[in-house]
């Protein structure tokens, strides 16, 4: 065989084999942030329009999670949120929407003490979705319904459920290990 038919055989089967390897490393690293985000990957998907760009968005906020200094909290501080927690399961009953915004400042302070941003909703969502993005739809439904509650229009049974979604992600902010 000569050098020239030789090349001629190798260098495509070189080529589909390189672009073969960069096709499956694509799909590995996409299976990844499936993965690790949960439903906060196709949120992503719907929100930039593309995979593509759902991927660089998501890589963008593991790469500033990783410069967060987020702590596990010490044992002490655990017992004290979870005491405020209960205080504030027990505010339900008398005042179902003072306890639903105390359920939020609540979860926020606890982000904030675990090292989150707090600065704003969009960022918290954000920041919490790399580690937390299968418990965020929960943050999402007990945002939305303390925002109603704050102006009368939720019912009791919506701040009863915004009450179970903020605990979904206390517990989870609570007891999650670093």
């Amino acid at each position: 065989m000569s050098t020239s038919t030789l090349l001629a055989v190798l260098i495509p089967v070189v080529v589909v084999l390189v672009l073969a390897g960069i096709a499956a490393w694509m799909y590995q690293r996409r299976r990844r942030l499936q993965e690790r985000f949960g439903p906060e990957y196709e949120r992503t998907v719907e929100h930039t329009g593309s995979k593509h760009a759902a991927d660089a968005e998501l890589r963008d906020r593991e790469a500033r999670h990783d410069n967060l200094d987020i702590r596990e909290l010490p044992a002490a501080e655990r017992h004290r949120y979870a005491d405020a927690w209960t205080s504030v399961q027990q505010r339900f009953v008398d005042r179902p929407e003072g306890a639903v915004a105390q359920a939020d400042e609540l979860v926020t302070r606890l982000m904030r003490d675990r090292g989150y941003p707090t600065e704003g909703y969009e960022q918290q969502v954000r920041e919490l979705s790399v580690e937390h993005g299968r418990t965020l739809e929960h943050y999402r439904a007990a945002h939305e319904v303390n925002i109603r509650s704050s102006s009368g229009q939720a019912t009791t049974e919506e701040l009863r459920g915004a009450m179970v979604h903020y605990r979904a992600l206390f517990d989870e902010l609570v007891g999650t290990t670093r």
